[in-house]
């Protein structure tokens, strides 16, 4: 059997054998949500798991928009993520380019500094954050987690690895031609780092996304709350409304979707552009 025009071979066999068991593995709870999405909160959790709902809820999906204020949570959601994530692709981007084309004193020490503050928790320091946003009289406020995610040490290394991968030749011709290095950065380095800016573009969307605890911590108005803070809203006291809950998350999960979808075509070149590893 050929497939491709190679040969299937035993190994080969095991090999899409393997990665076939791996994704229905990984879709799986795609598929429990959806289907539990459809269902009563007391039919959710009933076992064998009917994946298909004989008598289906529609109306979860109707009630997930009145039961709380989810399209202004999707609004601030959306509105949060799209800040952080242009101000990420804005600070890394340039930041990277001084660290990988430019020549100053304590470069790589500043470097192999900033780069070893992705190895601390953010645990260690949020209370830190929290007391430093609190006398800027920050809290409550967007601005506060703005302000905190406009800047990602592992964007910087991303968007580095990837210039180092640029002939420097290219740079220093363009200051031949008289180009400064904000013209470099901007008319060169940026148009061929498109690879890069939509993987750093896909990973920073998804986090701040699906982020529960910075909100959690700095927003305790109604109005100023996430998605993700808005689905706890489903639990009272006494009971949660799980077939809600997962309504909801499907329509919190589509717009990862579409950027995803949007941007994979350029995720795996970037990934392997950059030398990540995963």
């Amino acid at each position: 059997m050929r497939i491709a025009g190679q040969k299937l071979t035993g190994k080969l066999a095991a090999i899409y054998v393997t990665v076939i068991l791996i994704t229905i593995i990984m879709l799986l709870p795609f598929a429990w949500m959806l289907s539990a999405s459809l269902k009563l909160s007391s039919e959710v959790f009933v076992f064998p798991i009917e994946w298909i709902p004989s008598n289906p809820q529609w109306q979860n999906y109707v009630d997930i928009w009145t039961k709380i204020p989810l399209a202004l949570f999707i609004y601030n959601t959306s509105k949060l993520t799209i800040i952080v994530t242009l101000m990420q692709l804005f600070t890394s981007s340039f930041a990277a380019y001084a660290f990988a084309k430019l020549d100053f004193p304590y470069k790589n020490a500043l470097f192999l500094g900033y780069i070893a503050t992705i190895a601390m928790p953010w645990q260690v320091y949020m209370v830190p954050q929290f007391l430093l946003m609190r006398e800027f009289g920050l809290n409550n406020t967007h601005l506060a987690l703005i302000c905190l995610q406009a800047f990602t040490a592992f964007g910087v290394f991303l968007m580095r690895q990837f210039y180092m991968s640029i002939p420097t030749e290219l740079c220093e011709a363009a200051r031949i031609d008289g180009m400064n290095e904000y013209q470099i950065w901007a008319k060169i380095m940026l148009p061929l780092s498109k690879p890069a800016l939509s993987t750093l573009t896909i990973f920073t969307f998804v986090t701040t996304w699906n982020d529960f605890l910075g909100p959690m911590i700095y927003l305790t108005k109604t109005e100023l709350k996430t998605i993700q803070i808005g689905l706890r809203m489903f639990i009272s006291q006494y009971s949660a409304e799980y077939g809600l809950i997962m309504a909801a998350s499907v329509v919190a999960l589509i717009p990862v979707l579409i950027v995803f979808l949007s941007l994979q075509r350029f995720f795996v070149e970037g990934v392997a552009s950059s030398g990540l590893k995963g």
